[in-house]
């Protein structure tokens, strides 16, 4: 589809261009790889992984979560190609279901992506860390950590409010750079180590280590490492207004980015699990993080330390590129009347033609996120969990909603045919399952710090956007005509701030 059939396809769905169009179908691609980044879930929950079900647990729940995560992907896909907004998740869901199925839908896509920022970028602050303790001794304390983590989201900010161009091209780096690293990790952990474990024990070891005595409810948990990795790639969508054929590039980028994810995955859990050393003290290292101690225990601190960096760049081109998927959202929401000080993040600026206010609220808000982290151990886990629990349902609302329309549903140019229903059901199914296991206690016995506070974080949202309902239910509302808004409001949102 040309860019001005796009276009006028945005203004038919009642929205004006204020977005650069600049992002090619490679690009929108590579922000949703990108934020799933398997250097970043994989490396940062691998010590969950450990004590969670150990080498079994993560290889074979790797290898089903993906496949259900697949038609997740497929089914959002078609919708996203009926509607191509920055709104993605919240538009589809207001436009197939009503104003309500769009605003709680909302708030749980923007609680799920800023608690991604947050785990990603505490993640990336965790392993610089440890990069930090190999190479000069420094001591990764909590307070050192979370001013880390801040440099790290200013670093983000100040990236994205340089335009979407500079950020699809960070994207596309950023899809060879996690390959690459993949290759060179795993080729590198292949060769150079005199030992390695047994097939038998990558891939049929169980490990407890949770407190809790069922075996079922424990790799039960322990898929939380796959399905937090593979979250994110609803980002596509969310720039479908800056990406040029976006009715097909973003269903396309979706998808695509799960599978290749999908296979990078395994090779990457497979590799590290094949070279470890010393199970217990992997599990337990000083560093902090477990696959810095494979690295160290294989490679000898030097190559620890190379493929260490290696690791942190992916991540940090992840963090990256989840600041300008939710400050999208952020700018979408607004522009919809859903915030409070909607009139100020829905703002675009003139010159580099982005939602400058918005990105600075995403990175605000998932720094105030991380901020337990500073008090407990677990509060990572938590951050992790609320990001999941937030997104996952968000992702199965439209799907249900299309499923539930029937004919009514008129599909874009890239649809799934006769495959829409069954593939749109296993979604809504497998959905709704993970909804429920994630918020489950993940430690025992259960103490204020090792609650699982997802179910907590999912409650207050809910209320809170109930409330906030009453009161800002006559503002919000997306367009019912290609006309949005009157000339005060589209004056007021294409005006300039920096």
């Amino acid at each position: 589809m040309p860019q001005q059939d796009e276009e006028k396809r945005l203004r038919e769905l009642g929205y004006r261009p204020v977005l650069a169009r600049r992002m090619g179908g490679f690009g929108n691609f590579a922000i949703s790889f990108s934020v799933i980044s398997i250097l970043s879930g994989c490396m940062t929950l691998y010590g969950f992984g450990l004590n969670t079900g150990g080498p079994a647990v993560m290889l074979w729940g790797w290898a089903g979560v993906g496949l259900f995560v697949l038609c997740v992907g497929l089914a959002l896909a078609e919708v996203t190609s009926a509607y191509p907004t920055s709104g993605a998740l919240y538009y589809m869901a207001d436009r197939l279901g009503g104003r309500r199925w769009g605003w709680y839908t909302g708030w749980l896509n923007l609680l799920g992506l800023l608690g991604a920022i947050a785990g990603i970028d505490y993640g990336a602050a965790l392993f610089t860390g440890a990069f930090a303790n190999l190479q000069w001794g420094f001591e990764p304390t909590p307070g050192r950590t979370m001013l880390i983590f801040c440099a790290i989201l200013l670093l983000h900010a100040v990236l994205n409010l340089f335009g979407v161009r500079l950020v699809s091209v960070l994207n596309s780096v950023s899809v060879w750079w996690h390959l690459a690293g993949v290759a060179l990790i795993v080729g590198a952990l292949a060769v150079v180590p005199d030992h390695h474990q047994s097939a038998s024990f990558v891939f049929t070891k169980f490990v407890n280590e949770t407190g809790w005595h069922n075996p079922v409810y424990v790799a039960a948990i322990g898929l939380l490492l796959a399905q937090y990795t593979f979250s994110g790639y609803d980002a596509s969508a969310h720039l479908s207004e800056e990406t040029s054929q976006a009715s097909v590039s973003a269903a396309r980028g979706i998808v695509r980015s799960i599978w290749v994810s999908w296979i990078a995955g395994f090779v990457l859990l497979a590799g590290l699990t094949f070279a470890i050393q010393d199970y217990d003290a992997t599990r337990t290292t000083g560093t902090g993080v477990p696959p810095a101690q494979i690295l160290l225990d294989g490679l000898g601190t030097d190559g620890a330390s190379a493929l260490l960096l290696v690791v942190i760049i992916a991540q940090l081109f992840c963090g990256n590129a989840e600041v300008a998927a939710a400050s999208r959202m952020v700018f979408a929401f607004s522009r919809d009347g859903a915030l409070p000080g909607s009139h100020l993040w829905r703002k675009v600026s003139v010159r580099t033609q982005t939602p400058v206010a918005a990105v600075w609220l995403a990175v605000v808000v998932a720094c105030v996120l991380a901020l337990p982290s500073l008090y407990s151990a677990t509060a990572y886990n938590a951050v992790t969990a609320i990001n999941v629990i937030g997104i996952t349902p968000a992702y199965a609302i439209p799907v249900l909603l299309r499923l539930r329309a029937g004919d009514r549903f008129r599909p874009g140019p890239w649809h799934l045919g006769r495959w829409s229903r069954p593939i749109g059901w296993i979604a809504v199914i497998w959905v709704s399952c993970v909804t429920v296991l994630f918020c489950l206690p993940q430690a025992s016995p259960v103490t204020v710090d090792t609650m699982n506070y997802a179910s907590l974080a999912l409650a207050v949202v809910l209320v809170l956007a109930s409330i906030w309902w009453y009161v800002a239910r006559r503002s919000y509302g997306t367009p019912t005509t290609a006309a949005y808004g009157d000339d005060r409001d589209q004056a007021e949102l294409a005006e300039g701030i920096v």
